[in-house]
């Protein structure tokens, strides 16, 4: 007889309060670019970002295990929090837009590197644990790589670097 696991994870970035109850999220779409009117969050009080992108990854799942073979049913999205989202308008211009934009961007390219992994992977009766690793693991890389982001072009104050990161991530999103 097979058993059927289901698990729903979600992960915010730029966002503290991960043990409150999340709001539902935009879905990521190469055909829709964020607007300052998405961010909807209120701007904490001394807080030094001109703005800030809460975005993440989630993962939803079934597996059938029948005799030690894990068939698996998956669906991984990178999503968008506007009221954990917020920004200064007295500061931000196009370019921060662009700049939080790629925050999202960033997101949705590893939400696909997670689902290349997931369809690689062959599963043990392990498979929640397995499951909960490569999500881990890809968490861990992508705060890593927004975290480069956000160093190299310094939070968006260097412009030229800013337009070399749009081009690079929208030639692995397939946008050029």
């Amino acid at each position: 007889m097979g058993k059927i696991i289901t698990i729903l994870c979600c992960l915010l970035f730029g966002f503290l309060g991960l043990g409150q109850e999340i709001e539902e999220g935009v879905l990521w779409d190469a055909n829709t670019l964020l607007k300052w009117s998405d961010f909807k969050g209120k701007v904490p009080p001394a807080a030094e970002p001109a703005a800030t992108t809460a975005s993440g990854i989630s993962y939803r799942y079934s597996a059938n295990l029948i005799h030690h073979e894990v068939k698996l049913d998956f669906e991984v999205n990178a999503y968008f929090y506007p009221n954990e989202s917020w920004y200064k308008p007295e500061v931000c211009d196009d370019l921060i837009l662009s700049h939080e934009q790629l925050h999202f961007d960033i997101a949705e390219l590893f939400a696909r590197k997670m689902r290349d992994k997931l369809n690689r992977t062959s599963f043990s009766d392990n498979v929640k644990q397995e499951i909960r690793d490569i999500y881990r693991d890809i968490l861990k890389e992508l705060e890593d790589f927004q975290d480069q982001y956000d160093w190299e072009t310094g939070f968006s104050r260097n412009a030229e670097k800013q337009l070399e990161w749009n081009r690079k991530i929208a030639k692995a999103l397939g946008k050029e």
